[in-house]
């Protein structure tokens, strides 16, 4: 039976050719997604470094930690005093207030007033990392190890397992050892978040 004037299929070239360039499609969108998800994982690390390189900075200059500094308040007018005692006590708080007098809130706002992070120098709300979280830090036990730690809130199951694993001693335990640890198992995790520790 022939086809009526106007009528027009596709050819089995033609077809090749479309479905090659949605698999094409498909397979730049999926590799520009795990660039992304790469991206951020790097980022994480970084965030971590930065904040070291902030805290080490702080303590080069002021010979105290942030938020554990005795005089923090002689150079900074509506800071808070630490008591100097090497430890950035209070916990590791990932939800503090603008006008938080803890030290382990004082610490954001004492390098922000030090010009070592970015934000305002009346704030001692937290940062946040490159998954939207908060950041803490503060002396405390993580894994039965008691320092002080900087801690990543809300990181994915999958990005803590390559972190430990590029970066410190990774394995079915290591999120219980080394200077990485987390709050619960990432190690053998297929799904979730945790908060991930890096030791200060």
């Amino acid at each position: 039976m022939k086809k009526g004037l106007g009528q027009k299929g596709f050819t089995l070239v033609e077809l090749a050719i479309v479905l090659v360039i949605i698999g094409l499609l498909i397979g730049a969108v999926l590799k520009g997604q795990q660039m992304i998800d790469n991206a951020r994982l790097k980022r994480v690390y970084n965030q971590q470094r930065e904040i070291v390189a902030a805290v080490y900075s702080y303590y080069d200059k002021y010979g105290k930690l942030p938020g554990d500094d005795d005089n923090a308040l002689g150079r900074w007018a509506g800071t808070t005093n630490g008591d100097s005692d090497g430890t950035i006590e209070g916990g590791i708080i990932l939800t503090c207030a603008i006008g938080a007098t803890t030290e382990t809130c004082q610490a954001w706002r004492h390098a922000r007033n030090a010009n070592l992070i970015t934000g305002s120098a009346a704030s001692a709300v937290n940062p946040t990392h490159a998954y939207g979280a908060a950041i803490g830090i503060g002396y405390a036990t993580i894994q039965t190890l008691l320092t002080n730690w900087i801690a990543f809130n809300n990181i994915p199951y999958d990005a803590c397992q390559s972190i430990d694993l590029q970066y410190d001693d990774g394995g079915s335990t290591g999120y219980t050892t080394g200077s990485i640890r987390g709050s619960g198992n990432y190690s053998t995790a297929t799904s979730g978040v945790f908060t991930l520790y890096f030791r200060l």
